[in-house]
């Protein structure tokens, strides 16, 4: 495989036209194959998990199912509520909405406790993850009747018109992210290079992969359901990763012409940077597709979703980095060439750009303390890093449900006003019991019996009758419990605890043969996270494995590939305690626009150790490349360290602010959950990038010496006065 890169640029490069030609193809078909075939959506069955799932799959046996439901409300903008103009715009409303294809039935209105309000209950028809589509005509009824009372505030809130403004918001997000990271991206990558043309090949690389990417997800999604977030992480780590394969590699071909000076063709030097950085892009990807892969094991259908979508965008960066880049690279060489030529029959000199020579100034006084003393430099990064770390040993997680969505939704708003009048519908909590169909009545009664133990309770709502549905063959029955306390208190997660370890037990419970689960909002969440906790060894352990067992069979070390994991745990774990820091408590909230959880989201840990695990594998794969060449270039263990960090480290740290500015655009996001992504993974690639790579890895690869490539030893050979001369030798 080491040859394979080289064997790749040596045809793209001798065939340029047909390279850019075929991968242009190849986006083009991806996006009309996925567009052709469509997306398939995930579907409730997609979600269920745990004691919850069990409840809601035996409802749905018996089509009692959850629905999707709307709350239509309607009170005076100003003194006591007109009764006979109230009465005439629910009768207005329920005409206009009866008549619509999407709706199953409207019930009548109920009056809140003190009569200021009164609402609506209309139910969708279709599954409950189809509401968000259903409730767009119902919400143009509203707005209708609204319009034709003035004196009345008509407003609808519900799951359908929650999910369908968090999906509109979450439009407007990406967009203004892309606003923010674009220009930066660009305005960074012209401080590298220098040139708009050489600036623009890796935006141009990024965004057809991103392209390419988001047709074969749709293709995946028959396999795996799109569960709607796939589209976020391709954009998101596409434009993160194939800039930096990209830099990585249009760096290293510069860094071959100046060397060259001119005495190699553009055709050889890309096959130069073939053998080095295409190697190191491979072996990158690789690792983020291998330890991404653990996502799996979590056998949740957003991780698998999001998974996917990482998988396939770093593979299709990956090719176009092998495959397009080095067919561009050989058309801007010879446009260069050709204009030197121009100027040279001119009699005007040529301009050569000379190779860099060594650390430049910033990075050598970065890189000062851990080449003077290095046993300082490690104990005192480590401990800060660890000092960081310590505040994840309190993390608390919580599945977040509406309650925590964004208030500048209107349907949040009006969400806010409606539980506020009838604080009943915070919380429902539905115990499901399964019999024999001659036992239906013996499990009504018992199930009433359980109603009314909870109805005395005061972490239940005493005005809210509870009611047992039963399925028409009557093996299925549902008892219905509302908790006036939000989804998210403990008022809330206790009154679960008190169904089912208490009321539950010493009522259906007793009755034998009968099979009984508990469902709703707590339930969901409270069973969500634990799912995970449980997966959460098996998913760390595989993803340490394979993170060793990559870096092992890279770099053939032992030693790289143990340093490979502890320091890649070191970076996850202290971008961990700075999200607990920022995120858990209150103090942040003004700073980074947010309300919070009083917790971390559930999903957060696990995908970000994953993420991060194979991100910092990018870094780690190109700084340990360039330290294992050096000292097969003939250079001492020392001279090797200190020249491969040098001479990787602006290209890293340029890659690192790409990189950073990318997930960083993602705290100005609404959602607090991708807020607390794009914190931790900016925050992550910073520590990575500038901690890790310019502070710890050398001060302990300086200590270590040639111990570092245990059990294989360095090979060396006599340095040669033009090193670019003996890298392709270098990748056996």
């Amino acid at each position: 495989m080491s040859q394979l890169p080289v064997r790749i640029a040596r045809w793209s490069a001798r065939h340029a036209w047909r390279a850019i030609a075929g991968w242009f193809a190849f986006v083009i078909l991806c996006l009309g194959v996925g567009i052709s075939v469509g997306s398939h959506a995930a579907t409730t069955e997609d979600y269920r998990v745990g004691e919850a799932g069990r409840a809601e799959a035996m409802a749905a046996e018996g089509g009692l199912q959850t629905r999707p439901t709307e709350q239509i409300t309607i009170y005076a903008k100003s003194g006591p509520l007109n009764t006979a103009a109230a009465g005439s715009a629910v009768r207005e409303l329920t005409e206009r909405i009866q008549r619509l294809p999407q709706v199953d039935s409207v019930a009548a209105p109920v009056r809140s406790k003190d009569g200021t309000v009164l609402r609506v209950p209309v139910v969708l028809k279709g599954p409950e993850l189809d509401g968000k589509k259903n409730v767009v005509p119902l919400l143009e009824q509203t707005a209708k009747v609204r319009a034709g009372h003035p004196d009345l505030a008509v407003e609808e809130a519900g799951s359908p018109s929650i999910s369908k403004g968090v999906n509109d918001q979450r439009g407007k997000d990406l967009t203004l992210s892309e606003r923010i990271t674009l220009p930066v991206t660009l305005i960074t990558l012209l401080i590298v290079f220098g040139s708009v043309v050489m600036a623009g090949v890796p935006m141009l690389l990024a965004l057809s992969s991103i392209a390419a990417a988001l047709g074969l997800s749709m293709v995946a999604s028959h396999v795996l359901p799109d569960p709607g977030v796939g589209t976020n992480m391709i954009v998101l780590i596409g434009l993160a990763v194939g800039v930096d394969y990209t830099l990585f590699y249009l760096k290293r071909e510069r860094e071959e012409r100046a060397r060259a000076g001119g005495r190699l063709s553009a055709e050889a030097l890309v096959e130069l940077a073939a053998a080095t950085a295409g190697r190191a892009i491979v072996v990158s990807g690789l690792a983020v597709i291998v330890s991404t892969a653990t996502l799996y094991l979590a056998t949740d259908v957003i991780f698998s979703s999001l998974a996917t979508g990482t998988i396939l965008v770093v593979a299709v960066a990956v090719v176009s980095s092998l495959t397009v880049l080095p067919a561009l690279l050989v058309k801007i060489g010879h446009r260069t060439e050709r204009r030197a030529a121009r100027r040279a029959s001119r009699g005007k000199p040529v301009r050569t750009r000379r190779a860099e020579a060594g650390t430049g100034r910033l990075f050598g006084t970065l890189l000062r303390p851990a080449q003077k003393r290095p046993a300082l430099t490690l104990c005192v990064s480590t401990l800060v890093m660890l000092a960081l770390a310590a505040p994840a040993l309190g993390l608390k997680l919580v599945d977040p449900g509406k309650d925590t969505f964004s208030r500048d939704i209107p349907a949040m708003q009006a969400y806010d006003r409606l539980t506020a009048a009838f604080p009943e519908l915070l919380v429902t909590h539905e115990v499901v019991a399964r019999s024999a169909p001659d036992r239906a009545a013996q499990v009504q009664h018992v199930l009433a019996d359980l109603g009314r133990r909870a109805q005395a309770d005061p972490l239940f709502a005493g005005n809210a009758e509870p009611t047992v549905r039963t399925s028409p063959d009557g093996r299925i029955s549902v008892l219905e419990l509302a908790v006036p306390f939000p989804a998210n208190s403990a008022q809330a997660i206790q009154s679960l605890d008190r169904i089912r370890e208490d009321y539950l037990p010493a009522t259906v419970g007793k009755l034998p043969g009968v099979e009984t689960a508990v469902t709703g909002d707590v339930a969901r969440g409270r069973d969500y996270v634990d799912h995970e906790n449980g997966k959460l060894p098996l998913v760390i352990g595989f993803l340490l494995l394979v993170t060793f067992a990559m870096t092992v069979w890279a770099f053939r070390s032992v030693v790289i590939g143990l340093i490979g994991v502890v320091l890649n745990l070191l970076s996850a774990g202290a971008s961990l305690g700075l999200l607990v820091v920022f995120f858990q408590g209150t103090w942040a909230e003004g700073l980074l626009g947010f309300d919070s959880l009083g917790a971390i989201a559930s999903r957060v840990p696990l995908f970000l150790f994953v993420i991060l695990f194979g991100l910092s594998m990018d870094y780690q794969v190109f700084v340990v490349s360039r330290i294992q060449e050096a000292v097969r270039n003939g250079m001492s263990a020392r001279e090797a360290v200190l020249e491969g960090i040098g001479r990787s480290a602006k290209v890293v740290t340029s890659a690192a602010i790409v990189m950073v500015t990318v997930f960083g655009a993602f705290v100005a996001l609404h959602l607090t959950e991708m807020k607390q992504m794009g914190f931790c993974l900016a925050v992550a690639v910073l520590l990575d990038a500038v901690v890790i790579r310019l502070l710890v890895l050398p001060a302990l690869l300086l200590l270590l010496g040639d111990r570092a490539w245990w059990p294989s030893r360095p090979a060396r050979r006599a340095r040669t006065s033009v090193p670019a001369a003996v890298t392709l030798e270098s990748i056996g």
